[in-house]
C-alpha cells in the first residue's frame, strides 16, 4: 500500500488541505481529521468512505477494516483511485484541487466504494460486496452492481441516478455523467450488459441496454438509447440511437465536449 512517501498525488492533497485548513478555521476540525491526521491517501480515504457508508449494523470502524484491507492486498485499488482523482481534475472545469473530489464529489466517493465492493465480489464475499452497493445506493445515489469490471481514470460526474449492471463492463479512461444506465434488456441471465471501450464519452440520461459494445474513443449524446453495437470513434444520438459524426478527438471522454450537430447527411460533426 502506498504511503505519503513518493506520493505525488498524496502530497498534493495534504498540501492543498493544510492551506484551506488555515484559510477556513471552521473546516479545520475536519480537514484534519479526514486527512491531515493520516500518513497515507489509502488510510485518509478508508476513513472518510467508511464514515459516509457507516450504518447502525455495520460501523465505521469494520468498515474501514474491509476497505484497508483490500487496498492492501490488491495495489491495482491504489493504482486506480489517483488515476480516478487526476482524471476528475483534469476534465471537470469546476475542479482544480485533488482535494476536492476526494472530499467532496460522490461519483469519486461512489466508485472508489464500488472497487472495495469488486474485491470483495472476486474474493468470494458477495454477501458482503452487496452491503457496499447497497449502502452506495442509498448513501450516494449510485447503484454499481459489484460484480461489474471498472477500468482506471474513470469520471463519474454528478453521478445521481446513474446505474450499472452485473456483466458491465467499463474500459480506462471512460466518463460518465449523472442518470446513465448500463442495462440489460429483460429477464435474461449471463452476459448481458454493455461493453464500454477506452475513451467513450456518456452523456447524461443515456440508456445503453444490452451486451452490446460501444467502441473505443464513442461519444453518445445525451438522453440517446443506445441499442446496438456502437463502432469505434463515431457519435451516436437519438432513440433509438443512431450514428450521426464523428467525435473531434480520438478520445471524447477526456475534452469533455458534449455538443455535435450534422449536415445534411447527419454524418458530421464539429468539435
Amino acid at each position: 500500500m502506498s504511503t505519503q512517501h513518493n506520493d505525488p498525488v498524496w502530497d498534493r492533497i495534504r498540501s492543498e488541505t493544510e492551506k484551506h485548513a488555515q484559510e477556513e478555521p471552521v473546516l479545520a476540525s475536519f480537514l484534519h481529521s479526514t486527512i491531515l491526521n493520516h500518513d497515507s491517501l489509502e488510510c485518509a480515504l478508508s476513513f472518510h468512505l467508511a464514515s459516509q457508508l457507516d450504518s447502525p449494523t455495520v460501523t465505521s470502524l469494520l468498515l474501514r477494516e474491509v476497505m484497508l484491507q483490500a487496498m492492501r492486498t490488491d495495489a491495482s485499488i491504489s493504482d486506480a483511485v489517483r488515476a480516478d482523482l487526476l482524471a476528475v481534475v483534469d476534465r471537470d472545469s469546476a475542479c482544480h484541487e485533488l482535494y476536492i473530489p476526494f472530499l467532496y464529489f460522490k461519483g469519486f466517493h461512489a466508485l472508489q466504494s464500488h472497487r472495495i465492493g469488486h474485491w470483495l465480489w472476486q474474493n468470494n464475499r458477495q454477501s458482503m460486496g452487496l452491503f457496499f452497493q447497497n449502502r452506495v445506493s442509498v448513501k450516494f445515489g449510485v447503484d454499481i452492481h459489484p460484480a461489474a469490471q471498472m477500468g482506471r481514470g474513470i469520471m463519474l460526474d454528478h453521478a445521481t441516478g446513474l446505474v450499472i449492471g452485473e456483466t458491465a463492463v467499463v474500459g480506462n479512461n471512460v466518463s460518465i455523467l449523472q442518470s446513465v444506465t448500463l442495462g440489460g434488456t429483460g429477464k435474461e441471465d449471463g452476459d448481458r450488459h454493455p461493453k464500454i471501450g477506452d475513451g467513450v464519452l456518456i452523456s447524461a440520461g443515456a440508456k445503453i441496454l444490452g451486451n452490446i459494445k460501444v467502441g473505443e474513443g464513442a461519444k453518445v449524446g445525451a438522453g440517446s438509447v443506445v441499442l446496438e453495437d456502437v463502432p469505434p470513434h463515431t457519435t451516436v444520438a437519438g432513440v433509438p440511437a443512431k450514428v450521426v459524426g464523428r467525435p473531434a478527438t480520438e478520445a471524447p471522454a477526456l475534452d469533455m465536449n458534449h455538443d455535435f450537430c450534422c449536415d445534411g447527411n447527419g454524418l458530421s460533426e464539429t468539435g
